[in-house]
């Protein structure tokens, strides 16, 4: 519980992930909850069929886009740093994303006026967070300057989601 607690705390732009070293067994109910919690919220937008697979895709792609950034980098041994910390503070944000589901659930229901702009205020306040904490566990972890951890976690955000997201489309 304690190692949780540091590694969510880096949503708050607190601890480094270099001082963080998570078991095995930590490491996949990360993964696991990752996946898990993306097909609830896939699974509340769309088909969660295509939900699952969408998840899937963006767990590959996630995995892949880390371990080649850090192969370029020469700094593989860091890896399981990255993704832990990376997956924790996704984790999180989708289960902010799954009580923004439900608000807005409640909203339909309750025949709210504003539904559409509170959704969309919400969702935005999330990708921004979550942009800002890839960020900054990139600048912590990789030692990046500001605008380039900000550049490379936005491009990490579009391989993970947009890329994933263009394949389903088709």
């Amino acid at each position: 519980m304690n190692l949780l607690i540091k590694y969510l705390s880096l949503c708050w732009f607190r601890n480094n992930p270099t001082d963080l070293f998570p078991s095995k067994s930590f490491m996949w109910k990360a993964i696991v909850f990752y996946l898990i919690s993306g097909i609830i919220v896939e699974g509340l937008i769309a088909d969660p069929a295509d939900g699952s697979l969408e998840v899937s895709l963006r767990a590959i792609m996630a995995l892949s886009s880390i371990a080649l950034l850090l192969l370029v980098l020469k700094k593989r041994h860091y890896f399981n740093q990255l993704f832990t910390a990376i997956f924790i503070c996704e984790n999180f944000i989708m289960t902010l994303a799954i009580a923004g589901e439900a608000l807005d659930f409640v909203m339909v229901m309750n025949h709210n006026e504003y539904r559409e702009v509170i959704s969309i205020s919400l969702a935005v306040l999330l990708v921004s967070w979550y942009i800002a904490i890839v960020s900054y566990i990139f600048r912590q972890l990789l030692e990046f300057k500001m605008s380039v951890s900000i550049i490379s976690a936005f491009s990490y955000f579009i391989l993970t989601y947009g890329i994933p997201m263009l394949f389903m489309d088709i």
